[in-house]
């Protein structure tokens, strides 16, 4: 069974990009009939926060992405211990006694040669008379895992295609802080082992990640996942945007994005794939491919997504939003004016409007007449079909009135907007009574 996970650290709100990973890998877990698993990095207990994982499970609930099951990793650290002793016992981990300040003189020390900085493995030089000594001074070691220097690392990228990194080339990475606690990268293999990880679906940001993960999931005796990194997104601007980390599912639900909006645009952006108004995920669902991602960053337009949302309103129907309508806005309503909507919030503003009372502006003199004349045929007309055509009919015949002369001026004195939403569609809501109202002022 396919299986993928989506894992952020609870150190803050999911921003865009957080959702575009967690939206990917649910959609390719429903397109494969497989699970989708929330994987809670609470590791650093310093940096994470209840709150920050309330609102995850919050935000991936109104986004519809709801996971299959969830772990935290703050409740898997005797896992963590078994597997790490392991990984010492068969010599892919050793202990290394650099401090900070050491580490970074030698990555200078590199840099100033024309060297890369990468780590010279002093430590496995190191005796266990040496190392004794060390401990007994009161220095604690962190932890590195050793990567294998005898061949290259390769993968076939669902999304990157072949790639292959040199070992030679990288630091063992640093698994274990000296004060015993995780990095990222251990915890995440072993994690993704015990949990039947099949596929890894994250940014291109991960890509050296990987690299090195693949050797620990190797070293553990485990089968490899499939891996998939995704270009990351950039600004409208077309350069990394530092606002894409500020916007997320609290910034769209206050600026009235909807879910759906989201999950169309954040879907097919970087991809071969049109953006389209698709409330539905099924279409979504059907097309994902990894295939037809492309390598350049994926453009995010805070304005291409009002536009999307506004154009998934006007095909949204009313049982999907009547409770967030205002008392008493019914079908009929909601079909008139959500034309003209770019946010359900708006829906109120066209409730006023029916329900009235109108702010209209003062009519120009000419009109004075008009509009008098105006609700005097409004009293007579037949309002049992199409009112709006009777009426309009009716004062051209009249006055020889036509095209904005002959309608502008009624909408003026009827909604108090001189643009808005079909008057056919709004007069029977508004009502033979109001409309009378209306017209004399």
């Amino acid at each position: 069974m396919t299986v993928t996970r989506f894992a952020p650290s609870p150190t803050g709100r999911l921003h865009v990009g957080n959702i575009r990973t967690a939206l990917h890998n649910w959609i390719y877990a429903q397109k494969a009939g497989g699970r989708f698993l929330l994987r809670i990095d609470d590791t650093d207990a310093e940096r994470s926060e209840e709150r920050y994982v309330e609102a995850i499970r919050a935000d991936l609930a109104w986004l519809g992405l709801n996971p299959d099951s969830e772990v935290r990793q703050s409740e898997r650290f005797a896992l963590y211990e078994t597997r790490f002793a392991e990984l010492v016992a068969s010599g892919h981990v050793y202990p290394a006694y650099e401090s900070a300040q050491e580490l970074d003189l030698k990555r200078k020390i590199q840099l100033g040669r024309g060297l890369p900085p990468v780590y010279d493995r002093a430590a496995l030089a190191l005796t266990e008379e040496d190392r004794a000594k060390l401990e007994a001074e009161g220095v604690r070691p962190h932890w590195r895992f050793k990567l294998d220097h005898g061949a290259a690392i390769e993968w076939d990228d669902a999304v990157r295609g072949p790639q292959r990194f040199d070992p030679a080339t990288m630091s063992d990475p640093v698994i274990r802080r000296a004060d015993g606690t995780w990095l990222y990268m251990l915890p995440s293999v072993i994690d993704d082992i015990d949990m039947g990880v099949t596929q890894v679906v994250r940014g291109e940001d991960h890509v050296s990640n990987t690299a090195l993960q693949i050797q620990m999931f190797q070293a553990l005796g485990a089968e490899l996942p499939r891996f998939a990194h995704a270009a990351l997104l950039t600004g409208h601007e077309g350069k990394l945007s530092k606002r894409l980390g500020s916007l997320g599912v609290d910034h769209f639900r206050e600026i009235g994005i909807e879910p759906q909006a989201v999950r169309a645009l954040l879907a097919r952006i970087g991809t071969s794939d049109p953006v389209e108004p698709v409330a539905d995920m099924a279409p979504l669902i059907a097309g994902f491919d990894f295939s037809r991602f492309g390598r350049a960053p994926a453009r995010f337009d805070e304005a291409e997504l009002a536009q999307l949302n506004a154009r998934i309103l006007h095909q949204t129907p009313y049982e999907a939003v009547a409770g967030r309508l205002p008392t008493g806005m019914g079908a009929a309503e909601w079909g008139a004016v959500r034309p003209n909507l770019n946010t359900v919030a708006e829906a109120a503003d066209w409730w006023q409007v029916i329900e009235g009372p109108v702010d209209a502006p003062e009519p120009v003199e000419d009109d004075r007449a008009y509009l008098a004349q105006a609700a005097e045929v409004a009293g007579q007309i037949d309002w049992g079909k199409d009112p709006w055509a009777t009426l309009t009919a009716a004062l051209k015949d009249a006055t020889g009135r036509k095209g904005k002369t002959l309608f502008l001026p009624l909408r003026l004195a009827l909604t108090g907007r001189a643009e808005g939403p079909d008057m056919a569609a709004l007069l029977p809501l508004i009502g033979r009574e109001r409309t009378i109202a209306r017209l004399n002022g």
